[in-house]
């Protein structure tokens, strides 16, 4: 928010749960008067009970990005969902699915994960040294994306494996945090959102027919399980603060793997970035 009210920057948010509307305190979404202060995209686009898929993401956040570079202004991508991240600013394509096609396929191999490995070796052998042969349901995803699209499978992550996003200038900047320093932050904020009111919120969507994807929702699922009474609330919130953590670190390991990320101290990340977005 500082940065972005300083150098007049919009904010497009890169977070698969901010979409949501009604999912406010347990994600953290930025209040109505910091909208007003700031411009933001991609936030409350969505019902609750709608799927967020990562190709739709991909088209809504990059038509937000668009109409902010149509205006002649600068977007501030903020968020940590790094598959959504990716999805975006990245060349990524993502192959297509069908039910039909992939229950004949498990039906076909459902006792045969040799069989069925062989079969995707001699079709696409990238894609069969990357699966275990083991794992039937990766081999059957990769050989339906193969019969759907005359594709191999292996041709769809090639774009995975390279770091050259669609937009010109790029620059990517990693908040750095000491873990012990994190970690506090999660259950301060953990007890900050509770004290909100969050149990509440989440009690309102419990009314609704949640989507897969809404349902997941760090927190969120935690606390759907406490108020249908399968799970005590000191446990549901353990269980919050270990998931986020546990994220966390998820989300630093998938960043460290990205050449363009800039990582500078929390401490001071308003006045680099600031330097990082100006230079």
């Amino acid at each position: 928010m500082a940065v972005a009210e300083a150098l007049g920057l919009e904010i497009v948010a890169v977070d698969a749960f901010t979409v949501y509307r009604g999912m406010d305190i347990g994600t953290a979404k930025p209040m109505p008067e910091d909208r007003r202060r700031v411009r933001h995209h991609m936030v409350d686009v969505l019902s609750p009970t709608e799927v967020c898929s990562v190709e739709w993401f991909q088209h809504a956040a990059r038509s937000a990005i668009d109409d902010v570079l149509a205006r002649g202004a600068t977007p501030l991508l903020v968020g940590g969902s790094g598959l959504y991240y990716r999805a975006v600013v990245d060349p990524l394509e993502f192959p297509p699915t069908d039910a039909d096609v992939r229950r004949r396929l498990e039906h076909r191999y459902r006792d045969d994960a040799a069989g069925a490995h062989a079969t995707l070796a001699a079709a696409d052998p990238d894609a069969a040294a990357r699966i275990d042969p083991a794992n039937v349901r990766r081999t059957v995803r990769a050989l339906e994306v193969i019969e759907l699209t005359g594709r191999p499978f292996s041709d769809w992550r090639r774009a995975w494996d390279r770091w050259s996003p669609i937009y010109p200038g790029l620059r990517v900047v990693g908040i750095d945090c000491d873990r012990t320093a994190l970690g506090d932050r999660i259950h301060a904020r953990v007890d900050a959102m509770l004290d909100a009111g969050w149990l509440e919120e989440v009690r309102t969507l419990s009314r609704l027919a949640l989507s897969t994807t809404a349902a997941q929702a760090i927190g969120y699922a935690e606390l759907l399980d406490h108020l249908a009474g399968r799970l005590p609330l000191d446990d549901a919130v353990a269980r919050i603060t270990a998931r986020t953590r546990q994220f966390a670190a998820r989300q630093q390991r998938w960043f460290r793997q990205d050449p363009r990320v800039e990582w500078v101290d929390a401490d001071h990340a308003p006045d680099r970035l600031r330097l990082r977005c100006t230079s």
